[in-house]
């Protein structure tokens, strides 16, 4: 089993090869191909690389499919006795990307 811990978009994530991710929007058009270069431990079937904190010869390729949003969030607040509410809606925006087939060491 071959996987990636990287560091993306503020969050940590456990990548596998030839699987779809959605994290945070990022600023990058569709059907391109991105480097993810903060990674925090590398396995393969040999060995296992630990990063302190990154590893520096290591990179996910990783390509962008398309940018989406995610369910809708109610947010609703209210004030008992004084006939104060408010209800809001929230969508966040993220980007989904599929890891590639080989995982570079």
């Amino acid at each position: 089993m071959i996987y990636a811990i990287v560091e993306i978009s503020g969050k940590q994530l456990w990548v596998e090869p030839s699987r779809y991710y959605r994290i945070n929007h990022i600023k990058v058009k569709e059907k391109t191909t991105i480097l993810l270069n903060k990674v925090l431990l590398f396995k393969s079937k040999e060995e296992t690389q630990i990063g302190e904190p990154y590893l520096s010869n290591t990179s996910v390729p990783a390509l962008v499919v398309e940018h989406t949003r995610g369910p809708k969030l109610i947010i609703y607040k209210m004030k008992p006795k004084k006939k104060t509410r408010r209800k809001k809606g929230h969508r966040q925006k993220l980007t989904k990307i599929l890891i590639g087939d080989k995982l570079t060491n």
